[in-house]
């Protein structure tokens, strides 16, 4: 395998995967894996841990992968570098993409060996957690909130203001 799990340099983003071996521009990192279930249990399991239900991949209603509980899982390690904290010089490299039903981390730029593999949440994840109050250096949010799909990821839905 040519990756592996290490301190993130992300401060307060605990582990993250990283590349033992040169992934190019386009070339498949890791298939993203875990239980296979579906967005309706998702969505329950999401209640079930208070709405903080950080490692879902939603590929379709009828297939979502659940990595909460699959800790060799390595590409739920894969951290966002424009997430809450971000570091100067540090940037995504890669995306998640759909391929015949599976999700992957697909490199997006050249990762040499040693890089830590950055993968986009996307800006409505991080806007609705920021939104409802989670704090990366305390792994809590304020307030409990119900979750949606977007891209790929189970979001807290963000309350309406007032």
């Amino acid at each position: 395998m040519n990756l592996e799990i290490k301190k993130s340099k992300i401060p307060g983003a605990g582990k993250g995967l990283f590349a033992k071996g040169l992934f190019k521009r386009g070339d498949q990192v890791i298939e993203y894996t875990g239980e296979n279930i579906t967005w309706a249990e998702c969505k329950r399991r999401n209640e079930l841990l208070d709405g903080v239900g950080a490692y879902y991949f939603y590929v379709s209603p009828r297939k979502c992968v659940d990595a909460q509980n699959v800790l060799d899982s390595l590409a739920r390690y894969a951290n966002d570098a424009a997430g809450l904290v971000r570091i100067d010089g540090i940037k995504n490299n890669s995306r998640f993409e759909v391929i015949k039903g599976k999700p992957y981390i697909i490199a997006s730029r050249t990762i040499k060996p040693g890089d830590e593999i950055f993968v986009g949440y996307g800006k409505e994840y991080w806007d609705a957690m920021r939104e409802n109050g989670f704090d990366p250096s305390k792994k809590k949010k304020k307030s409990k909130v119900e979750a949606e799909v977007h891209e790929h990821h189970l979001v807290p839905k963000r309350e309406a203001k007032h």
